[in-house]
């Protein structure tokens, strides 16, 4: 993985079946235990498939990687039987059936509209940045370095959630949930993998991860998977100490695989108050965030 090998899509198929297998009991879908002893975690095969309504033979070549020619249909009753949500059953047919992609130029980097940036200056006093594939951010305002360090000091390929997240410890002191934060940005790259098994940039990001992180292992061996819009990160700010901000995420249409992130506080609160302390303070702040 670290020479930027694509992932085994193959391979990822198999272990997030099992995976989503051995995280369910017989009880919790309805079938009887039977036996105190049982040699695997979670469902067998067989439960799986009975409640799918496939042949066991069917579902053990699903899950050893053979996903070609299974059919929607199909898919979708595996994903019931597993009780996926919407994100998981996304992701299990991004895997068991790839869509055809062009070969994207390893070197072209990814571009962020003039106008999204020009949107992004315009949004004083909000904090938000342009975030694309493998976590990468790709534009920002004032406030988001105020509030998260000034990503323009990093050189391009650091400028990464996941590398900042895992690899840089300030970050671990901004999040006080640091650990959620870490679990949304590997599902992120799961779903990221799923979509493109073959993007040797998201490779390397994965091997080198796994060789720096000992808590990047050991969330990348859950294969857990899932998009987050919105909700609410507490941060402890070296300068303006604990705030709640609100954050929502919007997806862009325009095929750039990009979305806009923003966070905001409840009007009258006390992180309103050290928002506004934040923008007075201007590049003081961002000199701070992360130091």
């Amino acid at each position: 993985m670290v020479t930027g090998r694509p992932l085994d899509r193959r391979a990822e198929l198999s272990e997030f079946l099992r995976s989503r297998r051995a995280r369910l009991k017989p009880e919790d879908v309805g079938l009887a235990a039977f036996g105190r002893h049982r040699r695997v975690p979670g469902l067998r095969r067989e439960e799986l498939a009975q409640l799918a309504g496939v042949s066991v033979a069917y579902y053990t070549r699903l899950e050893q990687g053979n996903g070609r020619n299974v059919s929607a249909e199909v898919l979708g009753s595996i994903a019931r039987a597993l009780r996926l949500s919407d994100a998981e059953h996304a992701h299990l047919t991004h895997l068991a059936k790839p869509k055809a992609h062009k070969k994207k130029p390893a070197a072209r980097q990814q571009q962020v509209r003039g106008a999204l940036r020009q949107l992004l200056d315009t949004m004083e006093g909000v904090p938000a940045y342009v975030v694309g594939r493998r976590s990468e951010i790709l534009a920002w305002n004032r406030m988001a370095a105020a509030l998260f360090g000034d990503w323009g000091e990093l050189p391009p390929g650091e400028r990464n959630w996941a590398r900042l997240v895992f690899l840089r410890p300030a970050y671990r002191e901004l999040f006080v949930d640091w650990e959620q934060k870490a679990i949304d940005i590997v599902c992120a790259l799961r779903m990221d993998a799923g979509c493109d098994p073959d993007d040797a940039r998201l490779s390397v990001l994965v091997g080198e991860l796994s060789v720096k992180s000992e808590e990047f292992r050991r969330l990348w061996a859950t294969h857990d998977v899932k998009e987050k819009s919105h909700g609410v990160k507490q941060l402890h700010h070296p300068l303006v100490g604990d705030l709640a901000l609100n954050f929502e995420s919007f997806r862009l249409t325009d095929g750039s695989e990009q979305s806009l992130v923003t966070y905001h506080a409840d009007p009258g609160s006390p992180s309103a108050d050290s928002l506004r302390l934040l923008a007075s303070w201007g590049a003081d702040a961002a000199r701070a965030a992360t130091r």
